[in-house]
């Protein structure tokens, strides 16, 4: 217990499924937590579970003036922010390449891709403030590899990967660490098909070796190591947790 005390965290995309993981974790080691999404009532009710030590804000990641308000918030009620989980991310409409529109393609690269290029941007700062700090992005065993019928959730998570290497290399002089994780298929309601796509994703599950969907909590140990002063030496770098999909 208390691998991240005094650590102030936020954490995108909290209301449900990862993210939520993601934040009760990080709430248990010790952690201040901000949760943000769009989803009001869920991410209300998360927050106030977790107590005193994590607060709840509305937050469209595709928006700077959305990021500056969370960490101007995030200050205020805890201090500098230190670790910073881009998480929130979509699905999108699976479909083939031909079947895709620009609108579709764009909506998904304003929430998967955009929306970490801002956390990244709007939260440097802060952590410049703390002294330093671990920023772990969410990318995907489809920021590894290609899949049909999802170009635009392919395209962004594997930019995330790129962004990462490269957030991490500028920001070393302010002793903050970038890393990504690439989840496979985990139990969570966007994965389940409450945006389509259950039949797909299944199709991944069962060509994964384990032949079973991964549990949230099973990967936010992964997020808790990396926001940990343990890591000290990791930036830069990727981290599966996938089941062994990606070993084929």
């Amino acid at each position: 217990m208390g691998r991240v005390s005094g650590k102030v965290a936020i954490v995108s995309g909290a209301a449900r499924g990862l993210g939520e993981a993601f934040a009760r974790r990080l709430a248990a080691e010790g952690a201040k937590v901000v949760l943000t999404d769009l989803r009001e009532e869920l991410g209300q009710k998360v927050a106030k579970d977790i107590g005193a030590n994590a607060i709840f804000i509305h937050h469209d990641v595709s928006k700077s003036s959305d990021w500056e308000r969370v960490v101007a918030e995030a200050e205020k009620a805890f201090g500098p922010v230190t670790v910073l989980v881009n998480n929130a991310g979509i699905l999108g409409n699976l479909a083939p390449i031909g079947g895709t529109s620009e609108a579709e393609y764009m909506r998904v690269v304003g929430i998967n891709q955009l929306g970490v290029f801002l956390g990244m941007k709007a939260v440097l700062p802060s952590m410049r403030k703390a002294g330093g700090g671990s920023m772990i992005n969410v990318s995907s065993t489809s920021g590894l590899r290609g899949n049909p019928n999802s170009l635009p959730y392919t395209a962004t998570k594997f930019a995330v990967r790129g962004m990462t290497k490269t957030a991490a290399l500028e920001f070393i002089p302010d002793n903050v660490r970038v890393n990504s994780i690439h989840p496979g298929p985990f139990r969570t309601p966007l994965a389940l098909g409450d945006q389509g796509g259950l039949d797909e994703i299944q199709a991944v599950v069962d060509l994964t070796p384990t032949k079973r969907w991964g549990e949230p909590d099973e990967i936010s140990h992964m997020v808790l190591l990396l926001a940990s002063d343990e890591m000290k030496y990791a930036t830069g770098a990727e981290f599966v947790i996938d089941g062994g999909l990606t070993s084929r």
